[in-house]
């Protein structure tokens, strides 16, 4: 019976993953070519995809709103350190883990929207259940939204490495800053006018029910999104030999990779300390709620703020990185961390967190485009999952680290905490400033085949 299950288990993951489907066999150029005549239709649908998940993601800011749910179940500064973790890291870690087995499956998309729909889209709506028992069993509350949340974010971590090729398949290196940037845009933009109505609904309707709301906004949403990028058209190539027998030997390819690969390995360590710079983020909204108790809806124009910084990131990031690569708007986003936790750090009143939520929009959005992108463009395209898992993976190693080491800092002073997330932030910017070439002009490598030699 045990076998039988187990077989059947495995009959069920081919299927879903299209396995056993039959595979034309294209060269690049012809992949290409295919990109090239789906581009509209590819863009339209995953335009459509990500101004839904970003609209969606407006009604629940784990800058703002879900640091203001959390507060009204617990004042441990624990939960809100694992809130930031969960928020910063989660979507990252799992990446690396999952690189080395996407990188020998041939169709990408089944991971996306087959998996994806249960690892990352269908917890979500576990989020309104928790709001709403959150007045009798605000415990069992706190630990259900704590477990929905880091479901999805895990779970989207492990589906990362298939979508990220996805999209370095379906659109030209020449064009991906543009969609990226514009559909961002687009979707933040609506993100704006949704944190303006979610602060709406937050003043409006009474607790519970306001955050019930507010959540279920988010689910729909995000769940149609994800029909939109289940129209997507995948160019799709057999997986080259070498790739499918040296399958494991992945922690051997990464090492190989990260000792080999010096413009990398710098990259890497940009990154990795501009993620601890920022671990004053998740105290934003809490140090402006206890230092000058603001009301929810002022958290809700916190939110609105935060997402039209972030739809001016998106855009800068799409329209300037396709013309002078991302390494430069990169450089730029640091700029703005500096700016947002030193005028945390100085801030007199509430009113300057409108300019600060600004500023953290601005490097999110650029983050979001750049950061994501960049990591296409180190590597030739057989290697690609396994370098996004490698960077996003880093990136979340500091992302989980910042809220931990945010979180001791907060115990004694918020100001302490903002100010050394400048500090940090402004040693990231020397070192991807100094330490770093833009990929688009260094030469790629194959280090996994010199390892071999």
């Amino acid at each position: 019976m045990g076998l039988q299950r187990t077989a059947r288990g495995r009959q069920i993951v081919r299927l879903m993953l299209e396995l056993d489907k039959p595979i034309q066999p294209l060269s690049d150029a012809e992949a290409e070519h295919e990109a090239r005549t789906n581009y509209n239709w590819n863009f339209t649908v995953n335009l459509l995809d990500g101004a839904g998940f970003w609209f969606g993601m407006s009604f629940i800011s784990a800058a703002t709103i879900l640091p203001l749910f959390v507060s009204k179940l617990t004042t441990a500064a624990v939960w809100f350190a694992v809130l930031a973790v969960l928020s910063q890291s989660s979507w990252y870690l799992p990446q690396l883990f999952a690189a080395g087995a996407t990188e020998r499956l041939a169709r990408k998309k089944p991971v996306v929207i087959n998996i994806g729909f249960f690892t990352e889209r269908l917890p979500l709506w576990l989020l309104p259940v928790a709001a709403l028992l959150a007045p009798s069993q605000p415990t069992l509350a706190l630990l259900l939204f704590f477990f929905a949340y880091a479901w999805h974010g895990f779970g989207a971590g492990v589906i990362a490495p298939a979508w990220s090729d996805m999209i370095a398949r379906i659109f030209p290196v020449d064009r991906r800053g543009w969609f990226f940037g514009l559909s961002s845009f687009i979707g933040t933009g609506l993100g704006a006018a949704g944190a303006i109505l979610s602060g709406w609904m937050l003043a409006t309707f009474p607790y519970p029910q306001n955050f019930a709301y507010t959540f279920l906004v988010a689910a729909v949403a995000i769940t149609l999104s994800w029909y939109s990028l289940s129209l997507s058209r995948e160019p799709v190539q057999p997986i080259p030999d070498h790739i499918r027998a040296k399958g494991d030997q992945s922690w051997k390819k990464i090492k190989a990779i990260v000792r080999r690969d010096r413009n990398f390995r710098n990259f890497l360590s940009s990154r990795l300390l501009a993620n601890l710079g920022r671990m004053g983020t998740g105290f934003l909204t809490v140090a402006a709620i206890q230092q000058w108790q603001v009301s929810d809806a002022s958290v809700g124009l916190y939110t609105a703020a935060l997402l039209v910084g972030q739809t001016l990131g998106n855009l800068a990031a799409g329209v300037i990185a396709d013309r002078r690569g991302h390494k430069f708007t990169l450089e730029l986003a640091q700029v703005a961390s500096i700016l947002t936790f030193g005028m945390a750090w100085l801030a007199p009143g509430p009113d300057w967190y409108y300019a600060i939520f600004l500023l953290m929009g601005i490097v999110n959005g650029i983050s979001i485009v750049s950061g994501v992108l960049i990591v296409m463009e180190f590597s030739q395209p057989e290697h690609r999952p396994t370098y996004v898992g490698i960077g996003n993976s880093v990136t979340g190693v500091g992302g989980a680290i910042a809220p931990l080491i945010g979180g001791v800092l907060a115990v004694f002073s918020y100001d302490w905490l903002f100010l050394a997330s400048a500090i940090v932030s402004a040693i990231a910017l020397i070192v991807l400033s100094l330490g770093m070439r833009e990929p688009r002009k260094h030469l790629q490598t194959d280090p996994f085949e010199e390892t071999a030699v």
